[in-house]
Parts: C-alpha cells; sequence; structure tokens
C-alpha cells in the first residue's frame, strides 16, 4: 500500500513499478507492498548473490545449499520458494522441473533495478505468483553513449571482470553488458550433511554472462524492441569422501516487444519471448545421479492494452505459455503443458481513496480451468496516515518432478488454492516512511517437500511485518522486523502444527548509507531465528546474524574503488542442515563509469 505526500525540495520522487498492476506506477500509491532495488543498491551488495541481496529486504529470506552458484531458494512471507515468480524483463523464468524461480544463476552486475511485489498476483500472473513476483530488469540504454567497466579481486580465490555500454540518439537505445565470474570457493557442506556426501575440498564456481538490449522508435511513440540473456557457468559440489562432482548451469532468456499508443489514454504492449534453464550434470560419484541435462524451455506470448477512464486505469492482457521440461534417461511420463490466461485489472485513486482489483481465467492443459481475483483498498485517514486491506485468490500447479520424477513423483496430484489476507497501515512524514502489516495465507492441497508427495488438506502461514525506510541528517536508514508462522493445519496428521522447513519464524534488518562528498559508507544487519529443515521438525538448523560493511572512494569523477567486507565476524551459519555458508569475504572492486 502506498500514500500521498508532497515532495519536499530536493526530495528525490519515489520510483515507478510495474509488476504490481502490470502497467507503470508510483511505488508509493500502490496498493500492494512494493520494493525497488536500485542499481546503487546492488552495486553495495558487491559478492554477495542475489538471493542473499533480496533476503536483505523485508519480507523475504533464503536457503542455499553453500555460496555463489549453488542451488538456493527465495521465501515471501513465509511461502514455499514455488509460491514466487520470477520475472526477467517481463519473461516468465524458472524451472518447470522443480516448479522453482531459479535465482544461482542471475548475475548481480547484468541487473538495472530489481522489484519486489509481495501479496498474492496470480489474478494477474497465473500459477507460481500465489506470494509474490520479483523481476529482474536488465542493462537499459540512456542518452548520450556511455562505456562502463569492473574488475574485482577477493579471497576465496574470488575474481570479477566486466564492462559494457549503453546509448539512447535518435531512432536508436541500446546497451551491452558482458562479465566473467571465477571463485574457488570453500566447502559447500560439513560433516552433518546427509548421505555422507561431505568433502572438505572447495566447491569453485565460474560464470560467464552476456545481456543485450536493442530497441527503435517508431512513428508516434511506438518502440520495437528485442532483450537478450545468457549465462553459462560452471559449479562444483561434493559427493562424498575424496569425491566432487561437476555441473554446467545455462540460462537464456529472449524476447522481442512492441508497444505504443492505439490512441489517447489507450496503450499496448505485445511480447514473444523464450527463456531456457539448464542444469547439465557432468559427472557425479553418485550411483543415483544420472549425467546429462536437466531442462526447461518456456515459449511466451502476451498482449495487453492500458486504458485510462475516468475512474481508474483498465488492464486486458492475454497470456499463453508453453512449457517443455526434460531430463536424462527416461523422460517424464508427460513432458509439456500449456497455459492461456485472460486478465482484466482495475487500479486508481480518486481523493483519499486508492483500489486495486483484478480478476483471471486461466487453462492449463493437465489441469483444466482455474478462476483467480484480488481486491485491494487504501484509505488516507490524514496527509500522513493510510490504512489499507486487501484479499487474494491464488493457485500453484504442481511441478514435472512432484509429479512424474521415477520413484519421486505422484501423479494424482492437484494443484493447491490459496486465499490471501492483509491488513496494513502505512504513516509517511517527509522523508520517513514507517509500514506495518498482518497477512494470512490458507492453502489447500498444499505440496509439500520429499519424495511421494501428497496433498495435505490444510496449511496456514500468518504473521505480521514492521518496516522503516527513510533520511536522518545525511543518513539513509531502512530496517524492518517480522514474525511469521508457517505451519500444517492438517488434524490427526502426524506433522500437524509443525512449521514447514526452511523458513525462520523471526528475522530483523538494518540498513545504513551516507555519502561523504566522494566518499561512501555503509553496511546493514541480518538475523534470523532458528529454522527446521525438514516437515517433521527432527532437524533444527540453529538462527545467526551476519554484518555487511561497504565503503567506495570516488577518486575521479568517473573512477571509483570500493570495498566490502561481508560476514564481518566470520560467523559460521548455515541455512540448510549440513551445507555451509560463507564466512568472512572481503572484495575490493575497480568501478569506471561515464557519466
Amino acid at each position: 500500500m502506498g500514500s500521498a505526500r508532497a515532495e519536499a525540495p530536493g526530495e528525490t520522487l519515489p520510483p515507478l513499478a510495474v509488476t504490481a498492476t502490470r502497467t507503470p506506477t508510483r511505488a508509493d500509491q500502490l496498493v500492494a507492498e512494493v520494493t525497488v532495488i536500485s542499481r546503487e543498491a546492488i552495486e553495495q551488495a558487491a559478492g554477495r548473490s542475489l538471493p542473499e541481496l533480496l533476503s536483505q529486504q523485508p519480507g523475504l529470506q533464503f536457503s542455499a545449499n553453500g555460496g555463489l552458484g549453488k542451488p538456493s531458494s527465495v521465501f515471501v512471507r513465509g511461502l514455499d520458494a514455488r509460491h514466487t515468480l520470477l520475472l526477467i524483463d517481463g519473461v516468465r523464468y524458472g524451472s518447470a522441473t522443480t516448479g522453482t524461480p531459479i535465482f544461482d544463476t542471475l548475475p548481480l552486475d547484468a541487473i538495472e533495478r530489481i522489484e519486489i511485489v509481495r501479496g498474492p498476483l496470480s489474478s494477474l500472473y497465473g500459477s507460481g505468483a500465489g506470494g509474490g513476483v520479483v523481476q529482474i530488469f536488465t542493462r537499459r540504454g540512456q542518452a548520450g553513449l556511455r562505456a562502463n567497466a569492473i574488475a574485482s579481486v577477493g579471497n576465496h580465490g574470488q575474481g570479477k571482470l566486466g564492462g559494457g555500454f549503453h546509448f539512447a540518439e535518435g531512432l536508436w537505445d541500446g546497451a551491452v553488458q558482458v562479465g566473467h565470474l571465477e571463485i574457488r570457493g570453500f566447502s559447500a557442506t560439513n560433516e552433518k550433511v546427509p548421505f555422507g556426501n561431505f568433502n572438505p575440498d572447495p566447491d569453485g564456481f565460474r560464470q560467464d554472462f552476456a545481456t543485450a538490449q536493442l530497441g527503435l522508435k517508431l512513428p508516434g511513440d511506438w518502440r520495437i524492441g528485442t532483450n537478450l540473456l545468457h549465462s553459462n557457468g560452471t559449479s562444483g559440489f561434493d559427493d562424498g569422501p575424496d569425491a566432487d562432482s561437476r555441473s554446467i548451469l545455462r540460462t537464456a532468456m529472449a524476447s522481442i516487444d512492441l508497444a505504443g499508443s492505439v490512441h489517447s489514454g489507450w496503450r499496448t504492449v505485445t511480447r514473444v519471448s523464450r527463456s531456457e534453464d539448464r542444469n547439465i550434470t557432468q559427472t557425479s560419484a553418485s550411483p543415483f545421479t544420472d549425467l546429462g541435462s536437466y531442462a526447461t524451455v518456456q515459449q511466451q506470448f502476451s498482449h495487453e492494452h492500458s486504458i485510462d477512464t475516468p475512474v481508474g486505469e483498465l488492464l486486458l492482457a492475454l497470456d499463453h505459455l508453453k512449457q517443455k521440461a526434460s531430463k536424462p534417461a527416461a523422460q517424464y511420463e508427460h513432458t509439456e503443458r500449456s497455459i492461456t490466461g485472460v486478465s482484466a485489472g482495475w487500479s486508481g485513486r480518486r481523493g483519499a481513496h486508492t483500489w486495486q482489483g483484478s480478476w483471471r481465467h486461466d487453462r492449463n492443459s493437465q489441469f483444466g480451468h482455474e478462476n483467480t481475483g484480488a481486491l485491494g483498498y487504501g484509505y488516507d485517514i490524514t496527509a500522513a496516515w493510510r490504512v489499507g486491506a486487501s484479499y487474494g485468490t491464488t493457485y500453484v500447479s504442481p511441478s514435472f518432478n512432484q509429479l512424474y520424477y521415477p520413484d519421486f513423483g505422484n501423479p494424482t496430484l492437484v494443484p493447491e488454492h490459496g486465499k490471501s489476507k492483509e491488513l496494513n497501515v502505512r504513516y509517511t512524514l517527509g522523508p520517513h516512511q514507517l509500514r506495518a502489516a498482518w497477512f494470512e495465507q490458507r492453502i489447500e492441497n498444499y505440496i509439500p517437500a520429499g519424495p511421494k508427495p501428497e496433498n495435505v488438506p490444510r496449511t496456514h502461514i500468518d504473521g505480521v511485518s514492521l518496516s522503516y525506510d527513510g533520511r536522518l541528517q545525511e543518513w539513509r536508514l531502512s530496517a524492518s522486523a517480522e514474525h511469521v508462522n508457517p505451519r500444517n493445519k492438517t488434524s490427526g496428521a502426524a506433522t500437524d502444527g509443525k512449521l514447514l522447513p526452511r523458513r525462520a519464524k523471526d528475522s530483523f534488518k538494518l540498513g545504513s548509507n551516507r555519502n561523504f562528498g566522494t566518499f561512501g559508507l555503509g553496511g546493514s544487519l541480518r538475523a534470523f531465528g532458528s529454522r527446521y529443515d525438514d516437515v517433521e521438525n527432527a532437524q533444527k538448523v540453529a538462527g545467526f546474524g551476519t554484518v555487511d560493511l561497504h565503503a567506495e572512494w570516488r577518486f575521479q569523477p568517473q573512477w571509483s574503488l570500493g570495498l566490502n567486507l561481508n560476514n564481518l565476524a566470520n560467523k559460521r551459519y548455515e541455512t540448510v542442515y549440513g551445507y555451509n555458508q560463507p564466512g568472512r569475504e572481503m572484495l575490493l572492486t575497480v568501478r569506471y563509469a561515464q557519466r
């Protein structure tokens, strides 16, 4: 939810966000809770992975089987990783085999900004958006011709080189960014790891990536553009004493879109796109691991209209998605499915009232028809105080692994259906913004982790969150605290009342930044309570807290030197039972950017 306020002289206007409504809207005027992570904030998180950066934001947690390039998950408000949709420049990206977003292979240097929307968005995006949406925007063209370059070196054998350029001149705009990352790493496992997979040697990661964007202005305000992303990484992981395995991780995304105004106040966007995720196991010491490629290909078409009306903005959209999954050795019983969805949205603001509503109908070739809807409302009690409420329905389809993986899946699974509620209040005064929220998600036919899953009749997740963002003199400050309670609520079941795995009930985060002329300083603190790694709550993972510091010196207008100290206290901790997280890491970075 957002609140309206007059901008103080010299104060930066809130950023525009497109993910919450699929149309550009000021972030502070949205009903949903939205965070926009800028390029500056991304650079300050140097040395961290994308899931770690996301976990610094209110309401988000992560788990990872090691450091950079290792399997990871992001949880929004206590929901599963499967309940968050990942978009790259408007294109769906993730794994249809696991049913989760794939954050592991997305390098921070390829990203211009990130939008995070919390809450039910199935009524705009369909399956997978039950808990929220994270949208990644890659580097974009800007006025003039400007180049950039980066070189980093750090402990654990970490080194990085990259660079690119962007331009906008006349009818054309574009951007190109490339990079190479290599890290020798540390042991991803410890003595507690299941199945005797511990090996104390370093588990490294190497990655090359490239992004490209090109746009052409057409008569009127029309524009045709293309976006490309490709990354290729090699990741090592432990497979037992003196035994290592190696996988190639490939990410690819391509899209062509045409956008412009059909009439005054009537804008349309048409997009054709393709995304691909491949995990290719090259070597493995495990007799249970097949060598070869686990792959997801998603082909997408979308066409949407946004129309200004006297009572708000109307959105009409058509989406068609075809998913194809494949694996080594014996294939799945079914390898393809298609989903066609039509949706309508209505959002606006008049006087003290702000509203957003949406409805969607999906036809899934495997599971038939689904209807979802959402409604949110905010009311400005005063210029500073706003209260709000929202309600939405969601659904999430089972993944191909959950359905068909040999000796693991269950082909009788049905989609999950959820009901989400939220009450919130926001206070805004000058540069200070304080938000409190209570939220609840009830899920029917929840699909738990593990082999041979059975739909759980009822799962209940509720929680409260408190967040602050503002300025105190020259310091930019942020803080958040959250309590969530994700649990099984099936009477008579052995796991009734047990917490869902790998999510902490309590978390606290704090961040600060300040510029001193050509110098900049900042830091962040993350603290998470204990969690369980299994549905029976038998394997407890201890809570932890880490402190990261960063500093930057702009010694020339176009040159800067940065220093990051991550996990300053060298805290030893886990987010997954038996898997290590990085200790103290130092990264020295030289940047060049034409301005």
